[in-house]
């Protein structure tokens, strides 16, 4: 996807609250961290070696990287105002921890077939993003391929009861896991500021 202007990009600390703005967008708060954990936890049960869409807040991203079971984790940043803002936290990180900067939707198909045991993919997308059918349809049979027998690919949350249909046709093992979140009030992209969340796992067969 092309981004031919990099968005404002601050992180935003009010009322005890920790977001990361991306575009003037809620792109990741720190109440997240209990579910991006257990998504981590779930992910690193599947291998060893592991690669991770999206920086964030690198709450993931440490958890992945500090579980025992971690020989090997990527992470693949398309703004380096996100990584500056990591690295100013977190100066001192794990030896098996990699970030790379590039788009997702091209770097995929450059990575090497069945070199990852799992996929953790929470990328800040705009909307016409999410809803391009092709764009998934092209995407999603490299992520398969990329991807180890027995592998898994998970998204981050839902707080929606329901299958992500740009995953969905192209794995047959569905694994969930329901979740309870607060949100902050002030939280815009979640459906309510409280209830259950959905962790999907995604597995090649």
């Amino acid at each position: 996807m092309d981004h031919p202007t990099t968005p404002t990009i601050e992180l935003v600390e009010r009322d005890g609250e920790v977001t990361l703005s991306i575009g003037g967008e809620q792109a990741m708060q720190a109440w997240e961290r209990d579910l991006m954990w257990a998504s981590a936890d779930m992910l690193c049960e599947y291998g060893q070696d592991f690669y991770e869409v999206g920086l964030g807040l690198g709450l993931s991203a440490l958890r992945i990287a500090n579980n025992p079971a971690t020989r090997s984790h990527t992470v693949l940043e398309l703004f380096d105002e996100v990584e500056d803002l990591f690295r100013a936290r977190h100066p001192h990180l794990p030896d098996n921890l990699t970030i790379e900067r590039g788009d997702f939707f091209r770097r995929v198909f450059e990575l090497p077939s069945e070199s990852v045991d799992g996929m953790f993919f929470d990328p800040a997308l705009d909307m016409d993003v999410w809803t391009n059918a092709d764009l998934w349809a092209r995407t999603m049979p490299e992520v398969v391929r990329v991807l180890r027998p027995g592998g898994v690919f998970i998204p981050f949350f839902s707080t929606k009861p329901e299958l992500r249909w740009q995953y969905l046709p192209h794995f047959r093992t569905i694994r969930v896991e329901r979740h309870p979140y607060v949100a902050y009030d002030t939280t815009e992209y979640t459906h309510g500021t409280r209830g259950d969340a959905y962790v999907q796992c995604f597995r090649k067969d």
